[in-house]
């Protein structure tokens, strides 16, 4: 692990300024410290701030700051056709059900036991379920839930702070439960007047569905501004589905399914 002006952070310490950041000049480009806690305050501080953490396994706890972030606005969410019908017949037929934090554990579980591509392990350690975990019972962390025929079969989990919404990780078990869970959470977000979903860093996948590359700089600033609001009552309606299923249509080709 590169330890080049990598400051370390006793537990309770204040974060360094994000633009303190590593850069690409440098071995790991967005990392910002090292050690301090997961602790729900230390937390919720970090997110105001535009900082989460990512580590793996025999690894200290580690802080980031990328730039640029990448970032999913909701009204710039695409639907692939094949998701959009999915979704439809699945509520027509009633087999669908999205549930809000009925399942918190058993989502982020599952996505800790789902690998990243091209990973052979989990960045969701013990110590990470447990932090989110503690954040979820104060009410700052939440999962949506896709239910099929009765069975958890996909879900996220997300960090809530105002009206900024920071996704963390998907899971499923049906083909495209994940990305129904992340359409409900865009039609959530659309409802209750949130400016921006995190998706911290660029992937293809995302960039697919409207997500894109914003400067840091701009990105705190709509956190700034985001966390200053009132935050919003995490309840399903299937009204917010319209939220979704009007958005428009995506105009590229479909990616084959999420497993």
């Amino acid at each position: 692990m590169p330890t080049r002006d990598l400051p370390w952070l006793d537990p309770g310490a204040p974060f360094p300024p994000v633009a303190q950041a590593w850069t690409a000049r440098d071995p790991v480009p967005g990392l910002l410290a090292a050690g301090g806690d997961l602790t729900v305050p230390t937390l919720v501080r970090a997110y105001a701030a535009g900082i989460f953490p990512w580590f793996g396994d025999d690894q200290p706890i580690l802080w980031w700051s990328p730039d640029p972030r990448m970032v999913l606005r909701p009204p710039d969410f695409r639907l692939h056709p094949s998701l959009r019908k999915t979704l439809r017949a699945g509520l027509r037929q009633g087999r669908l059900d999205i549930r809000i934090d009925t399942a918190f554990e058993r989502v982020i579980q599952a996505c800790a036991a789902t690998p990243r591509t091209g990973q052979n392990g989990t960045w969701i350690v013990p110590e990470m379920v447990d932090a989110y975990t503690a954040l979820h019972r104060a009410g700052h962390a939440h999962s949506v839930e896709t239910w099929w025929d009765g069975a958890l079969v996909g879900g996220l989990y997300c960090v809530n702070l105002g009206r900024m919404v920071f996704g963390e990780s998907m899971f499923s078990h049906r083909n495209d439960a994940s990305k129904m869970a992340l359409a409900a959470l865009v039609a959530c977000c659309r409802a209750w007047g949130v400016p921006a979903i995190d998706c911290q860093q660029n992937t293809r996948h995302l960039a697919s569905l409207g997500a894109r590359e914003v400067p840091r700089a701009d990105f705190v600033h709509t956190v700034q501004q985001a966390t200053a609001q009132p935050t919003p009552d995490w309840q399903w309606q299937p009204l917010y589905w319209s939220n979704a299923l009007d958005a428009r249509p995506i105009d590229t080709p479909d990616r084959p399914h999420d497993a």
